[in-house]
């Protein structure tokens, strides 16, 4: 489940993964699958995030309209736009204990893609740490660093439910790696809660 975490540029926000059966994370309109995500942030750790450079992350932007109504899709009474489509395909659990988030979740990658790029454009979703200001932006979203770390303490744990019996992708092990051994301001004091 997509939880609020606050940005600078925009306040209180969504982020998150927003069905157990794919890594598509949501950021408010934009979208994008967590392999992308945490590629970029392991790149942006091992280069030191020092640079100017900006990371893309490929990705969908929706019109809201075209998102849908995720608690209506969990509650399957209203299975529109997006979000619904999705849950069509992967229904929410019956069973409350299994309903945890999936490691394998990349495997549905190819089926989400197609229905998310029949809903919104694809893009390319700048990512850019500025040092001097102690932010990072996710396209037009601006966080501080600590509310950069909380994102990624959010993937780390597999979001709202978690990750199932605890086993988390290999590349959300790698990112953690990454930004454990940076040597960038960006990640300095950051920690990996259990």
């Amino acid at each position: 489940m997509p939880l609020a975490f606050e940005s600078l540029s925009h306040g209180t926000i969504a982020f998150g993964f927003f069905n157990i059966e794919t890594d598509l994370l949501l950021l408010e309109h934009y979208f994008t699958f967590a392999t992308d995500f945490c590629a970029a942030v392991r790149e942006m750790a091992r280069e030191g995030g020092l640079s100017d450079r900006v990371y893309e992350l490929p990705g969908f932007d929706l019109p809201y309209q075209a998102i849908g109504d995720l608690h209506g899709a969990i509650a399957g009474t209203r299975l529109t736009g997006f979000i619904g489509e999705v849950y069509r395909q992967y229904p929410f659990p019956a069973l409350m204990e299994v309903f945890k988030q999936n490691p394998e979740g990349y495997r549905t990658r190819p089926l989400v893609e197609e229905i998310v790029g029949r809903y919104g454009v694809s893009i390319h979703i700048p990512l850019r740490a500025d040092v001097k200001e102690r932010a990072v932006a996710i396209g037009e979203y601006l966080f501080s660093f600590e509310g950069f770390h909380d994102l990624l303490n959010y993937v780390w744990r597999g979001g709202y439910p978690r990750w199932k019996e605890e086993k988390r992708p290999d590349y959300v092990l790698e990112m953690a790696e990454a930004v454990k051994a940076s040597r960038s301001p960006v990640f300095e004091g950051m920690t990996f809660e259990p």
